[in-house]
């Protein structure tokens, strides 16, 4: 059988993940490799861009392995991965320093003046300069590394450092480039002025394709060590959020995804431009032409359910589970009296734009369980999603149905916990925890010229959760409770702040 297969390859925070994915919308195989975060001092995250190369290798050694009949009939190859992160490079391509990732924070003084000194760009770029994006990290560099500054040649966006290594083309897609704050996300080109706000000229930026596009082929050397044909085509690719829809075929006006990754996100696509900036909502491009998307965007989503399980002393996320289930039994109402949770470990994005805000649990009794904390951390990340979920709607979009993908999505207590928190129908999809480099793949197949409904295509839905009225009231006055509580939990950085 010489039915073409696609290799996705999916660069997310915790893990690398790749796939194996033909024309018929089968999953043949896939593979993963776990990276570590560095963080030196507080609110800052970085990784070494050597360590990227060396998982994707990894996971392709293993995927090898495991599928070597699908692995040899590869054809085509995309990617996707992880936002906001800055790789610089020296002329020779050469990694300056580590890179500066979506949920570091240290650069919040020059978001703040970027936000002040260019008000009207926040509309062009589709967000409001925030410190977790590219734009403002290279302004600290400026201010703290100088050395560094002034021998970057280029930025990259992470995924687009693996292409580098592929291809060895400087290249990335209008999904990623919305998520530096130098993309004019209407005119899906790099905006100058903004660029040059930063320090920066276009020559330091690689060049924008549409994510369907064909970005390169593979080196002479990469394909003899990978094993695969130096004709393999490799396609521009797509931002982790925008390559997950794509993955699960959310590609039209109204489709909905929720991300429940290591951070959190709601995804409304749209056939224009639509966004809100002053909300904290996201408006860039999607992973394909004639497209964009509105996003809230959490910055603690699965992560908090693994940060709970080790701080609790579970071995693993799944044992939590088994014991919130039995604490907070699914088919009673929590009581209005439980623990709440403040979501905020990293800070938060949409709607609050605080990167130094930090987590609470409150309302804790001698009574209190670990099921209940963990419980209460399942439903505190909901609510911040509600809160995500209302700003997207100020945008206009109206969200009635998501499919709910990423790591969080296995847990079917917490899809129908969120169900009834959002008030909104959620689907859980077969192979949900691989849409994004499922999405990377459908793009590789897309450059390579095949058919569209391959695209449209979604997943198989699993199950289908919707929000019961028996705990809607419960819920409420929880949620409502939560909302008064972020003042006070700011309140407490507030002699911090630059």
């Amino acid at each position: 059988m010489n039915a073409p297969v696609s290799l996705g390859i999916d660069l997310g925070t915790s893990e690398l993940k790749v796939v194996l994915f033909d024309a018929a919308g089968a999953v043949l195989g896939h593979a993963r490799h776990e990276l570590s975060v560095s963080r030196e001092h507080p609110g800052w995250a970085e990784q070494d861009p050597e360590d990227w190369w060396r998982a994707c290798v990894a996971a392709l050694d293993q995927l090898r392995k495991i599928s070597p009949a699908a692995y040899a009939r590869v054809q085509c190859i995309g990617l996707a991965g992880q936002m906001h992160g800055a790789v610089l490079l020296d002329p020779h391509d050469t990694c300056l320093r580590r890179a500066i990732l979506w949920n570091d924070s240290r650069a919040l003084s020059e978001a703040a003046a970027l936000a002040e000194r260019y008000p009207s760009f926040s509309e062009i770029v589709g967000s409001l300069p925030m410190a977790g994006f590219t734009a403002p990290k290279l302004l600290w560099l400026r201010q703290h590394e100088p050395e560094v500054f002034n021998a970057v040649d280029c930025v990259l966006s992470p995924k687009d450092y693996l292409r580098l290594r592929l291809t060895g083309e400087r290249k990335t897609d209008v999904s990623d480039a919305s998520g530096t704050s130098w993309l004019n996300v209407r005119e899906r080109r790099w905006f100058e002025a903004m660029v040059q706000a930063t320090g920066l000229e276009l020559r330091q930026l690689p060049v924008v394709l549409e994510s369907n596009q064909i970005s390169g082929t593979l080196t002479a050397s990469v394909a003899s060590h990978l094993g695969l044909p130096a004709s393999t085509i490799v396609a521009a690719g797509g931002g982790d959020n925008p390559a997950s829809a794509v993955g699960v075929g959310a590609i039209n006006p109204g489709d909905a995804i929720i991300n429940l990754g290591t951070s959190a996100a709601i995804v409304s696509i749209a056939e224009r431009f639509i966004g809100n900036a002053s909300a904290g909502v996201h408006g860039y491009c999607h992973a394909l032409p004639h497209r964009w998307y509105a996003m809230g965007a959490i910055l603690s989503g699965a992560s908090a359910l693994r940060w709970a399980a080790t701080l609790l002393s579970q071995p693993n996320e799944q044992a939590l589970l088994h014991r919130i289930s039995q604490d907070a039994p699914p088919e009673l109402p929590v009581t209005v009296s439980a623990p709440l949770f403040l979501p905020y470990l990293a800070g938060e994005r949409t709607p609050h734009n605080d990167p130094l805000v930090r987590g609470a649990f409150l309302n804790l009794g001698y009574d209190t369980s670990a099921g209940l904390l963990g419980y209460a951390v399942l439903e505190g990340v909901g609510f911040a999603l509600r809160d995500a979920l209302r700003s997207v709607e100020s945008t206009g979009a109206h969200v009635s149905t998501c499919s709910l993908v990423g790591g969080g999505a296995r847990s079917a207590y917490w899809a129908q916990l969120l169900a009834d928190i959002l008030g909104c129908e959620l689907r859980s999809l077969s192979s949900s925890e691989l849409s994004a480099s499922i999405g990377a793949a459908k793009l590789g197949f897309a450059a390579q010229g095949l058919q569209p409904e391959l695209l449209r295509a979604g997943r198989s839905v699993k199950a289908a959760f919707r929000p019961r009225p028996t705990h809607q009231a419960a819920l409420h006055e929880r949620y409502e409770r939560f909302r008064r509580l972020f003042p006070a939990a700011q309140s407490l950085h507030d002699t911090q702040r630059p």
